[in-house]
């Protein structure tokens, strides 16, 4: 099954409605690729599509919505989903990873109050299916500290971890989650403090830990840096140019691995935000290049096709 795919278009789901998932996610479930990402519309917070292709997106569900039900959970948190003066909060950089000893899919994403940036929190919400309607258990800081953009990673050992970053921006914050993925367990590190890293996103490839982030520049791209690390809680290396000055006019968003029957392809996957009309912020998917020396790079290409069987792309420039 080949997908081809236009960088920067507009992307449109089955039904021919644009697809609002931006900031998002992905997570492979039986036989397919379900993509989180949030959607500003209407009373909408995040929202699911899926596919077997990485092509064609069917809608499934606004899985976060300022109707979504609510529950308190172990953690004192604010369970609210509308602000003080009625109107939506913000809930950006939903990442949603399936936890085996509970079952659930467990949703983490940045919560501002939608008033001002004062918050700096993340949410948590689960559900029992990928795509069904997420319970929303609340914000909170982890250990007090200030958390906005951020990624969630899963370990070969189901060892979960929660980045952000905070004080500010000026550093990103390395959280080992409970065995539930249902809080933080331990602060494990404190990245390129005074930096001011945003946008993570981390993969691993053999025994290598690599992670993408951008500079803080608001909705304006920039060159995105990277890292590598032979763990994620020990030494990381100092931060790498990657891609042209702006990233292709991109900002990470995460890092998908296509596992195929021939080869790992693991492809860039980010905004190319429009400040002045968000909902005309697009998408751009790019394969990551693992060099001999250790270092990876990113190289523009308008469209190409992937092979979600073998594995394999092949880059069409027009």
């Amino acid at each position: 099954m080949i997908s081809k795919l236009e960088n920067g278009a507009v992307w449109y789901d089955t039904n021919g409605n644009i697809i609002h998932a931006h900031g998002g996610h992905m997570l492979f479930k039986d036989g397919f690729y379900y993509w989180y990402g949030e959607n500003r519309t209407k009373d909408n917070y995040v929202s699911c599509y899926r596919s077997k292709d990485l092509m064609n997106w069917e809608f499934r569900n606004n899985i976060l919505t300022t109707d979504s039900k609510t529950e308190a959970i172990r953690i004192r948190t604010d369970l609210r989903l509308l602000n003080e003066l009625g109107g939506k909060v913000n809930l950006e950089r939903p990442k949603v990873l399936y936890n085996e000893l509970t079952q659930k899919y467990v949703l983490w994403v940045h919560y501002e109050n939608g008033i001002d940036y004062s918050c700096a929190a993340c949410a948590i919400a689960t559900s029992d299916s990928p795509d069904g309607d997420f319970v929303y258990h609340g914000s909170f800081n982890p250990y007090g500290y200030m958390s906005r953009d951020c990624t969630l990673y899963k370990d070969e050992d189901g060892t979960a971890y929660f980045i952000s970053a905070s004080r500010d921006n000026a550093d990103l914050h390395v959280y080992k989650l409970t065995e539930d993925y249902m809080n933080v367990e331990s602060l494990v590190h404190k990245l390129w403090q005074g930096e001011y890293r945003e946008a993570p996103a981390l993969v691993k490839k053999g025994q290598v830990y690599y992670m993408i982030s951008s500079f803080c520049t608001g909705w304006e791209p920039n060159q995105c840096k990277y890292a590598f690390a032979n763990s994620i809680d020990g030494r990381w290396s100092l931060l790498k140019n990657i891609g042209d000055e702006t990233t292709y006019c991109t900002q990470p968003a995460f890092i998908l691995p296509i596992e195929g029957d021939e080869q790992i392809t693991y492809i860039y996957v980010s905004d190319r935000w429009d400040g002045e009309n968000y909902h005309n912020s697009r998408y751009v998917f790019l394969p990551i290049d693992f060099n001999k020396d250790g270092s990876i790079s990113i190289n523009y290409c308008h469209e190409f096709e992937i092979n979600i069987n073998d594995g394999k792309f092949i880059a069409k420039d027009k």
